[in-house]
């Protein structure tokens, strides 16, 4: 009787997993567009290789990308400072982790023109939590990130 009891448990959350969308050990699915913490910008995360990397695909204030791109204005290194930020690469080399956590990677924010060390953990099928830091992770910050829902 308990035996049966705990396959049943063990099946609901199996289908719970899948009905979410979400299987601990499916690391493409953090692939697509998602929505940056600020609101502003579309990012498109693909994985390449081994390697998790995201770059600016658009804004929401600009869906067919019809206006011309901000530029690269903050970057410390002046001679970047004229690059568009559509298609730019501000996401690099995570490494998956398991359990939708990706680590070891690069964040660059084209805002101040830092980059950190960051984590990436798909925490549902729609919804990322993306953390940047400087030295350790305690001394950072975590942005959640939403989807872009399919039209």
């Amino acid at each position: 009787m308990a035996t049966h009891v705990i396959i049943g448990c063990v099946l609901s959350c199996v289908l719970v997993l899948t009905a979410t969308g979400v299987i601990a050990d499916d690391r493409t699915a953090v692939e697509g567009t998602w929505l940056n913490g600020a609101g502003d910008g579309w990012i498109e995360l693909r994985i390449d290789g081994e390697e998790l990397r995201g770059h600016i695909s658009g804004s929401p204030d600009d869906p067919l990308n019809q206006k011309p791109s901000r530029l690269d204005a903050s970057n410390p290194d002046e001679s970047l400072r004229n690059r568009e930020l559509r298609g730019l690469v501000i996401l690099s080399g995570f490494r998956y982790e398991d359990s939708g956590r990706w680590s070891g990677g690069r964040i660059y924010d084209p805002n101040s023109g830092n980059t950190y060390r960051g984590t990436i953990t798909l925490t549902d099928r729609n919804t990322l939590k993306l953390r940047g830091y400087i030295g350790v992770s305690l001394f950072g910050r975590t942005e959640t990130w939403r989807r872009k829902a399919e039209p």
